[in-house]
């Protein structure tokens, strides 16, 4: 695992570097990604060249970010069930295999408008595979406290990439063709599978059997959905995906109708949108440091919204690649700080499925804006698809003034580990269950109040972390005793459900326990229910709280 290190070494962008599986695993990104940009220039302009409509070229855009959306939530809980090295393995070598046919089909002359979308959709289902798995794993490289610096490094290399490496795809594929752009992206895998196949992260083995994938996925949804302030990044993330997508997706028809533009001026308009992002990706860790979150995003919105308009109303290159100036440095502010808020509020053990869950909304509203704003595009031209999607684009900031997004904060989100199997007197399996907990509190009348709302706030907590059925009671005959009571399927995920507490739960069970005025802890029964023909249930041990 990753120790925190000095404060001074915190305030530095580029202290992720410092730590060498990191610096390799961007090195190796850097040069995929830019095989991946000069694969996706041949794609796009490709099919400017075999395709009948508006909307087959918007489409391309939509092939790219489909697959996120479909499969993300999969590959989540795929990256916290299983080792996450050789999922990233598996989706590198799989992508390297789909590029390499795309390039041979191309090379043969066997494509068609739907069977590039089909490789497009291919090759980025790896993608869908590896991101989860790669984003959870920078904070497997770097301490947290270096999180934010490690996703905006990610970021500016990715538009490192995106400043030079559109231009260069425009010219491969003005001088060489599209399969030599499909071949380059074939090659530039290798470096990254070389990486990731000597890498041995030493990570601490869990003592629990792995979930189900099907459970897994289920707990990765509630945990969001229980989770406020996760909700109002999700929203915010597919309402910029659905506005801003329109710029990307579009951009190849300005490229050819409106600026009279051929390949090499699409590669130049996309290397703008990337030094642009390289910009914001560089100022993005000194604005989360002065600005509050929504204000940021709020400026991104607006940066984007006059991006695309500009783009509809320009017939000038130099015009357009200065509005994509722009919307490069507001496209990364926005994502970045998307993903550095929902990886600061989640904790490793749902860490991955928390972050497919963002990306399929971001990435989903990116593929229904790239579908919907070619459909417009086809119909009144790319214009006018722009200037509406510029007006979205205003109208998703001011979704800011009904959820705004939190304050920025760092969470200790660590497990806390303070839990310890109980001695039971039966001999339970794994699988037994129902279990039922049930806790008993004292509390003094003046305290009831504060009382319960610190249980409002803890029985989120149950419930996001597995618990089912959670209620609090008042006796009626003795109005001090209160009791929690809350139901796990089995004793196994009654206790995944304790190792699941972080310090940042603690803070809430601390505060419940100070209220408690009884002379002994809080008094903890769990039971495991049985049907009334098999006899009445059986009551355990009395044992510690639960965190």
């Amino acid at each position: 695992m990753i120790d925190d290190e000095p404060d001074s070494e915190r305030v530095s962008a580029l202290a992720p570097f410092r730590h060498g599986i990191f610096r390799a695993v961007w090195s190796a990104s850097l040069v995929s990604n830019f095989g991946g940009l000069i694969q996706g220039v041949g794609a796009a302009w490709m099919m400017t060249t075999i395709a009948t409509s508006s909307y087959q070229v918007a489409l391309v855009q939509a092939s790219t970010t489909l697959p996120i959306m479909l499969f993300a939530l999969v590959a989540g809980a795929i990256a916290d069930s299983f080792n996450r090295r050789k999922v990233m393995l598996i989706a590198q070598i799989f992508m390297l295999v789909v590029s390499v046919l795309l390039t041979v089909f191309t090379y043969l002359g066997l494509m068609t408008p739907w069977t590039l979308l089909a490789f497009a959709f291919l090759i980025n289902s790896g993608t869908a595979l590896y991101n989860p798995s790669w984003q959870a794993s920078v904070g497997d490289m770097v301490p947290r406290a270096k999180l934010p610096a490690a996703v905006a490094l990610n970021s500016l290399g990715f538009n490192l990439t995106r400043s030079v490496g559109p231009a260069i795809g425009g010219i491969i594929v003005a001088a060489a063709g599209t399969a030599a752009a499909f071949a380059a992206n074939a090659l530039s895998y290798v470096g990254l599978i070389i990486v990731l196949a000597r890498w041995k992260p030493d990570l601490p083995a869990s003592t629990l059997p792995r979930e189900t994938l099907g459970a897994a996925m289920g707990a990765g949804l509630r945990y969001v959905a229980m989770s406020p302030n996760i909700g109002k990044v999700l929203v915010r993330g597919a309402a910029f995906g659905f506005s801003a997508g329109a710029v990307l997706a579009l951009l190849p028809l300005v490229a050819r109708d409106v600026v009279k533009g051929d390949a090499l001026t699409y590669g130049i308009m996309l290397g703008a949108f990337g030094i642009g992002a390289v910009g914001g990706a560089l100022i993005s860790v000194r604005l989360r440091q002065i600005l509050s979150s929504e204000t940021m995003v709020r400026m991104a919105f607006a940066g984007f919204a006059l991006c695309a308009f500009n783009a509809a109303v320009s017939d000038q290159a130099w015009q357009t690649s200065l509005g994509l100036l722009i919307g490069g440095a507001c496209w990364v502010v926005a994502l970045a700080h998307f993903n550095v808020t929902v990886q600061m509020s989640t904790p490793r053990w749902v860490v991955g499925r928390v972050l497919s869950v963002y990306q399929t909304a971001t990435f989903g509203g990116i593929a229904l804006g790239s579908w919907i704003w070619g459909v417009v595009a086809d119909a009144q031209g790319a214009e006018f698809a722009l200037t509406a999607a510029a007006v979205t684009m205003l109208a998703g900031g001011a979704i800011g003034l009904l959820l705004p997004l939190p304050q920025q904060a760092v969470l200790n989100l660590d497990p806390l580990n303070r839990f310890k199997e109980p001695h039971l007197a039966l001999d339970l399996k794994l699988r037994s269950g129902p279990i039922a907990i049930m806790i008993e509190y004292i509390i003094r009348e003046e305290d009831v109040p504060e009382f319960l709302a610190t249980m409002a706030e803890r029985g989120r907590i149950r419930r996001r972390d597995g618990a089912r059925n959670w209620t609090l009671a008042r006796d009626l005959e003795n109005p001090a005793v209160w009791i929690e009571h809350y139901h796990t399927p089995t004793w196994l995920e009654y206790i995944r459900h304790n190792k699941r507490a972080t310090h940042a739960d603690a803070v809430v069970g601390e505060r419940v326990r100070a209220l408690h005025s009884g002379d002994e802890p809080p008094r903890v029964r769990r039971m495991i229910e049985r049907p009334t023909t098999a006899g009445t249930a059986i009551v355990m041990p009395k044992g510690p709280i639960e965190h």
